[in-house]
């Protein structure tokens, strides 16, 4: 007879810090990647890690200050939010909660370690007051293999233009599962916009020369919106050299087309989830990505005051935008991608790090692929020649030909 895994439910309960078995007490855990569910590896338990406090009104340890900007705005920052102190260092010392021993970790490398007397995963939770260890992470979904045959079936669809030495060594065998640093905010804000909107009353045909145009007649309004609206779980890049999307330097904005992740689903930091993972450790303080959170608030705000002006069929101008936050409150986060690399040698002696991304939670996949120039000129080149003729007998035969 096979006994059948026993399964706990561990959101409703109190979580000690311990990254334990809650039946057993054993610190030999390991993820399972379907359902984002924990297996004891003694007794076989699965259970799921206690859920992540509401963003929205946070209590205890977790926040690490509440306050009131200069605008008025209550902001509530999470202790993973907490600006980095570049004294600090990467190595750092962390007091086992299982059995006391004092381990040392190099955070540039990992973000977690195992004690070498209980086993227990150290994950920094209670340690690092320099914000770099994140509030909450959203687990692996996709297993390896499904993100392989992903990425395969990518790369299959534009082998034609790829170049040949690309083509010869593609294999997706050093694919990597990596944890990414990101920003998460969620905020209350009070909108009011202003302008000009144009609704089309009547269209009619003037005929000038041989040809006919079509004219409208536009009725314009002055117009105001004002409204209130919550934004939650936007997410910014907390690793520096990601939000350089210089294309011809590298190819970081593949990341942001695999967006977006689920994020109401994130789980608090959990130290078991990074085994058989790599990790980046976030570089970005607040204030260097307040910017951002603010210009894509407004930018939220603004498609909402669009999206209420739908009848205005002429267009829609807003003289003033005003986006007023209430409060805000910033998270950090580890999001899941699978991630293939592949680095181009150009012949100039310069470097090109191609990535091929899949999002472990969704699915989504995309990438880049080194191109060969030369097919792509030949082909650019035969294109041209076929279609010059037929757009001069298009002209000649009055537009239609047949061919």
């Amino acid at each position: 007879m096979v006994n059948k895994p026993k399964t706990i439910n561990t959101r409703s309960g109190k979580n000690d810090g311990l990254n334990k078995c809650p039946n057993c007490g054993s610190a030999e855990i390991f993820t399972l990647p379907e359902g984002g569910q924990l297996q004891c590896q003694h007794c076989r338990t699965i259970f799921f890690p206690p859920p992540a406090v509401s963003p929205v009104v946070p209590s205890g340890d977790a926040i690490l200050s509440l306050a009131t900007d200069e605008h008025g705005t209550q902001v509530v920052q999470h202790s993973g939010a907490a600006d980095i102190d570049p004294n600090l260092g990467a190595q750092v010392t962390i007091e086992c909660q299982g059995c006391g021993a004092e381990v040392v970790v190099n955070t540039d490398e990992s973000m977690h370690a195992r004690c070498h007397w209980c086993r227990q995963i150290l994950s920094l939770e209670n340690q690092m007051p320099n914000g770099a260890v994140p509030d909450v992470l959203l687990p692996f979904h996709l297993s390896k293999e499904q993100a392989r045959a992903s990425i395969e079936e990518f790369v299959k669809k534009r082998t034609f233009f790829a170049n040949k030495q690309f083509k010869r060594e593609f294999t997706t065998e050093n694919v990597l599962g990596v944890y990414l640093p990101y920003f998460v905010i969620d905020t209350n804000t009070h909108c009011q916009f202003q302008g000009n909107a144009g609704q089309i009353a009547r269209r009619y045909s003037v005929k000038i020369g041989d040809s006919t145009q079509t004219r409208y007649d536009i009725d314009v309004y002055q117009i105001a919106r004002d409204f209130d609206l919550e934004v939650s779980g936007l997410t910014f890049e907390a690793r520096s050299e990601k939000r350089n999307t210089t294309t011809s330097e590298n190819t970081n904005n593949i990341i942001n087309s695999i967006m977006p992740f689920d994020i109401e689903n994130v789980i608090p930091y959990n130290g078991n989830y990074l085994k058989g993972f790599t990790s980046e450790r976030r570089d970005t303080n607040v204030e260097e990505v307040k910017y951002l959170a603010d210009s894509q608030i407004q930018d939220i705000a603004r498609y909402q005051a669009n999206a209420t002006a739908a009848a205005y069929d002429a267009g829609t101008s807003w003289n003033t935008e005003s986006v007023d936050k209430k409060g805000i409150v910033w998270r950090t986060a580890y999001l899941p991608v699978w991630l293939y690399s592949y680095l181009e040698k150009k012949k100039n002696g310069k470097h090109l790090l191609h990535y091929v991304a899949v999002n472990a939670r969704t699915g989504e996949t995309m990438g880049s692929v080194p191109v060969d120039k030369k097919r792509l000129l030949i082909v650019s080149l035969i294109v041209e020649a076929i279609a010059v003729p037929i757009g001069i007998l298009m002209i000649i035969f009055g537009g239609y030909v047949s061919y």
